[in-house]
């Protein structure tokens, strides 16, 4: 039998179904706006309001969980790790939450449960790399080193900045570096690279020339700047030698060659006819400083393609010494610099010469040669220099020194060209 609603039911039956099912939507979106409201408010009382409107949600009974255990004010990891296991109930593939449930077992000494949970954290997500770190911590300080090892390894296979730390980590329980090296880093660039970054700037080179050294055995393709941090520690450490392998390796590893120098000559690049990157034992220079723009000029040169130019602008009394070369000596060794300089205009007393700062570990020695100015055509300035004893690192610079006449400020061009450095026993071999 067909039972037959007036058309009027119907439309009042289908509004209240539509009122019924929106008021229920409604509902449902405004619990779960103010769930993630209480739990943006990062307290306890914002957790336990969001977990009591969604008790189904994960999420909050994860963040809980979180509080207990690393509020700092009031932890109860007894607490946590309830709330985690509720989290779990609801979604037991939540690799974070196997972790910290992990870490809480373990910190409360239920180390069978703390593995188990490390081992469910690798199973719902075997390639993260957070999860081998944190399990191969777990088993470092369970003392189980060689299945810590694998899974260090892998953390870093997968992400490389972790490198350093991993290194660091190996050579606690391995005082030889190299085999440290080999057991915790993979044959890598990427992290032997971010670990030689990282152990440059904390002043580690020893540890640092050993991945260096590890990466140089691989031959890789590499950008000369990759080099920059540990060379500019070396330097700082008064490691020349070292830092001159480096220098001499990152130049191979880039496929770069050697402009044509002077023979026998230890200013690299004394014609300004590269493009490397300032750094190593390379010029450094900022294209403006100090009233002095700084460029390149490749319709006047001395020979070669370029020169180096420099303008004053005439609105300051400048000091400047900003285009500068380190350059690696042997102590107490004679030198003869040279270097073709070209001027116009260039006004004042004090015009364009070069200073050598000689560093060592002892103390530093500053000298200068004749300075040129006005309007001078190609002029070649020469100087025997003797290194000191102890010095093996030499800063060579492009200066102006102030002026103490009435009319200081100082305008006009200067071209700078053919910059060499050689040791007399190289300029004069025996018959």
């Amino acid at each position: 039998m067909i039972i037959r609603l007036s058309t009027a039911a119907v439309r009042l039956s289908i509004v209240v179904l539509a009122f019924v099912l929106a008021a229920a939507l409604s509902y449902s979106g405004i619990r779960n706006a103010l769930a993630a409201h209480y739990a943006g408010l990062n307290t306890l009382p914002g957790y336990q309001h969001a977990a009591s409107l969604e008790p189904g949600d994960a999420r909050y009974w994860y963040l809980l969980g979180r509080y207990w255990q690393y509020n700092l004010t009031d932890p109860d990891t007894p607490r946590a790790i309830r709330a985690y296991q509720t989290a779990l109930g609801f979604d037991v593939h939540a690799s974070d939450t196997w972790l910290d449930l992990a870490t809480a077992y373990e910190s409360e000494g239920h180390l069978s449960e703390a593995r188990s949970a490390f081992l469910q954290a690798a199973r719902m997500y075997p390639l993260s790399p957070e999860v081998s770190w944190r399990f191969g911590n777990f088993l470092i300080r369970r003392g189980e080193f060689d299945a810590a090892v694998a899974q260090i390894r892998h953390a870093v296979e997968v992400d490389p900045k972790r490198a350093a730390a991993a290194f660091a980590l190996g050579v606690r329980f391995e005082p030889d570096a190299k085999t440290a090296l080999e057991q915790v880093l993979p044959h890598n660039k990427e992290a032997y690279l971010t670990a030689i970054s990282t152990l440059a700037d904390q002043q580690e080179t020893e540890q640092a020339m050993v991945v260096w050294s590890a990466l140089a055995s691989l031959h890789p393709q590499l950008q000369v700047s990759d080099s920059y941090t540990l060379f500019n520690a070396l330097l700082r450490k008064h490691e020349v030698k070292q830092a001159q392998l480096v220098w001499n390796q990152a130049l191979s590893f880039s496929g770069v060659t050697r402009p044509p120098d002077a023979p026998g000559s230890l200013v690299w690049d004394g014609g300004f006819e590269s493009d490397i990157p300032q750094g190593g034992f390379t010029w450094y220079y900022a294209p403006f400083v100090n009233g002095v723009q700084v460029a390149f000029d490749e319709k006047e040169k001395h020979s070669g393609k370029r020169s180096l130019r420099l303008t004053f602008n005439g609105l300051q009394n400048v000091s400047f010494g900003d285009v500068c070369q380190y350059v690696a000596v042997e102590p107490s060794t004679p030198y003869r610099f040279s270097a073709w300089v070209k001027t116009h205009e260039l006004s004042t007393d004090q015009g364009v010469r070069f200073a050598f700062y000689a560093r060592s570990p002892s103390g530093n020695t500053t000298v200068w040669t004749d300075d040129v100015k006005g309007t001078q055509p190609w002029t070649q300035i020469e100087m025997p220099w003797t290194s000191p004893s102890g010095v093996q690192e030499l800063r060579i610079c492009v200066t102006r020194v102030p002026s103490s006449s009435f009319d200081s400020k100082i305008h006009g061009s200067a071209w700078i060209d053919d910059v060499s450095l050689v040791p007399q026993a190289a300029e004069n071999p025996k018959p």
